[in-house]
């Protein structure tokens, strides 16, 4: 079971208590694809996001959501997640007007998600 409650920070809003299911471990995600704004889907660089500032591997794992059903959540740290466009290849950082934070993702379709590679 995952609990996921994100206060408010300097990189999101708060979100109150969510409760996940886990239907499979989490893996380390690099790359998600969004549609924004009534834009067409476009690909952005996602990573979880500390209150430290820093950004660490953002982590996407299949759970059953009792309100949604099955979906992919994406999770950052204890501050969410941190996106940016693809094309971009600033420093993460906050503030920064073409980056914006989030509590967490979820999405229906794994072929939305890219995944980091982990050496074997």
């Amino acid at each position: 079971m995952i609990v996921l409650e994100i206060e408010a920070n300097p990189n999101c809003d708060a979100v109150d208590m969510r409760v996940f299911h886990e239907l499979e471990p989490p893996r380390p995600v690099t790359h998600v694809r969004l549609e924004l704004e009534g834009r067409s889907s476009q690909w952005y660089a996602v990573v979880g996001w500390g209150l430290d500032g820093h950004a660490q591997p953002a982590m996407a794992q299949r759970v059953d959501d009792s309100g949604d059903g099955v979906a992919i959540l994406i999770q950052g740290k204890e501050a969410g997640l941190r996106l940016r466009p693809l094309e971009s290849q600033e420093a993460w950082q906050v503030p920064h007007p073409q980056q914006w934070g989030a509590p967490f993702l979820l999405i229906g379709d794994q072929a939305d998600l890219r995944y980091a590679v982990v050496p074997a």
